[in-house]
């Protein structure tokens, strides 16, 4: 179920590499890859669940509310990651020529399902 919503975004998603459902804590659900181009999802996962615990923490400490995506661009791919809940998060990985927007509108998408499926 799982790496079907995650095909379906990466599928329909111009430039897209790669998506990956995680834990907070670097271990990965599922991961689905379209392509051997990039960097390894399950390692870009893992390095950003660090960053975004303290996004997180930020966003609280500022009183901005709770977060719910984050965009991390490179030179060689965007990462676009949608939180799902405190536990979970998804994420897609993009090239810099791909449609950003139509990521972040599917990862939005299908980021209810995915959690349903979670619990």
């Amino acid at each position: 179920m799982f790496q079907e919503l995650l095909q379906q975004v990466v599928d329909q998603t111009e430039g897209a590499f790669a998506g990956i459902l995680m834990g907070f804590d670097g271990i990965p659900v599922e991961t689905y890859a379209a392509a051997a181009e990039g960097a390894n999802v399950e390692t870009v996962g893992a390095e950003y669940s660090a960053v975004l615990a303290q996004v997180k923490q930020a966003s609280e400490m500022l009183e901005l509310g709770t977060t719910n995506e984050v965009s991390v661009r490179a030179e060689n791919m965007t990462t676009i990651i949608r939180l799902l809940n405190e536990e979970y998060f998804v994420a897609v990985t993009v090239a810099p020529s791909g449609n950003m927007g139509k990521a972040r509108y599917l990862l939005r998408i299908q980021a209810p399902k995915l959690l349903e499926n979670l619990v």
